[in-house]
C-alpha cells in the first residue's frame, strides 16, 4: 500500500466564516451546444463553477470541478446544465451550485439579395444557480440603426451606425439561442452580415433608410419580439448605438417579467 496523503483541505476551519462562492475559473473548454437547425454545434468556452463552503470547512476540491466538466464534455444544454449543478453538489457536498458558461455561437446567413452564404459570430452566456427553478441566457446581437430626427431633418440621407443589442432572458425549459437572435434583430433597422455583394448593399442602405429607429425604439421593440417566444419568464434588454456623428454612445435598457 501507498502512503497516505494527507487531505489538508477536508480539515477543520475556527474563522466561523462560511464563503459563499468557491471553485474554478475562466476553464477555457471545447464545448457541444444545441443548434435547432444542425442538432449540434462544436465551439470554444470560457467556464466559472462555483459551490457555497460551510464556515467549518477549510477548503474545496477544485480537481472535482474538471471531472465533472469531463463528464459532461460531450453535450451542452440547459437540461445538462441542471446536471452539472446536481453533480456540484453531489460531489462536493456543497447546498448551492452556480454555474456560468461563455461562448461564441455561429449562424450561416445568406446575403438578402445575392444569397452569398457566410458564417456569423454571436456571443452567448449561460447561467444557472441551483437555487434557481430557471436559468439566463443572454446573446449578444449586432444590428444598424438608421437615425429617424437626422433623416427627417436632413435632404439627402441620414447617420446610421452599428448597434449593439445584449438580450438576457430568464427560462425554465428550453429557449432556442436562433430565436434571440431573430428577435433581437427585428429591432433594428436592419440585420448585418458577414459577406455583402453590391446588389445586397443597396438592398440594406434603403431597407435601413425606410425603418429609422431611436435606440429606444430598438429596446421596445426587442422586448415586444422576445415576448413572443414561448417559455421565456423574463426579459432584460439593452441597446448600445456606437453614434457615427458624436463621440459618445446613445444607450436604453428595459428589463421586465413576461
Amino acid at each position: 500500500m501507498g502512503e497516505k496523503l494527507r487531505d489538508i483541505q477536508s480539515e477543520p476551519d475556527y474563522r466561523n466564516l462560511p464563503i459563499d462562492r468557491v471553485g474554478v475559473k475562466d476553464i477555457t473548454y471545447p464545448v457541444v451546444v444545441l443548434d435547432k437547425n444542425e442538432g449540434e454545434q462544436h465551439t470554444v468556452a470560457k467556464i466559472n463553477m462555483y459551490v457555497n463552503l460551510p464556515h467549518n470547512f477549510r477548503g474545496t476540491h477544485m480537481s472535482r470541478f474538471i471531472e465533472i466538466l469531463n463528464k459532461h464534455r460531450n453535450g451542452i444544454s440547459t437540461k445538462k446544465i441542471r446536471q452539472i449543478l446536481d453533480d456540484m453538489k453531489s460531489e462536493l457536498n456543497a447546498e448551492t451550485a452556480h454555474f456560468e458558461i461563455e461562448f461564441p455561437f455561429f449562424i450561416t446567413k445568406k446575403a438578402p439579395i445575392s444569397k452569398e452564404p457566410a458564417k456569423m459570430e454571436y456571443q452567448c452566456k449561460l447561467t444557472a444557480n441551483s437555487d434557481d427553478d430557471y436559468y439566463s441566457l443572454s446573446v449578444i446581437v449586432p444590428v444598424l440603426s438608421v437615425c429617424p430626427c437626422s433623416k427627417e431633418i436632413s435632404k439627402y440621407g441620414a447617420h446610421n451606425q452599428r448597434s449593439k443589442l445584449s438580450a438576457t432572458i430568464r427560462a425554465k425549459d428550453r429557449v432556442w439561442i436562433e430565436d434571440i437572435i431573430s428577435a433581437s434583430e427585428k429591432s433594428g433597422s436592419s440585420d448585418i452580415y458577414s459577406i455583402l455583394k453590391r446588389e445586397d448593399e443597396k438592398h440594406i442602405t434603403e431597407k435601413s433608410y425606410e425603418n429609422p429607429v431611436f435606440v429606444e425604439d430598438m429596446v421596445r421593440n426587442a422586448v415586444l419580439e422576445l415576448k413572443k417566444i414561448k417559455g421565456i419568464i423574463h426579459i432584460s434588454i439593452e441597446s448600445e448605438n456606437m453614434e457615427s456623428i458624436h463621440n459618445h454612445s446613445a444607450y436604453a435598457f428595459i428589463e421586465t417579467d413576461v
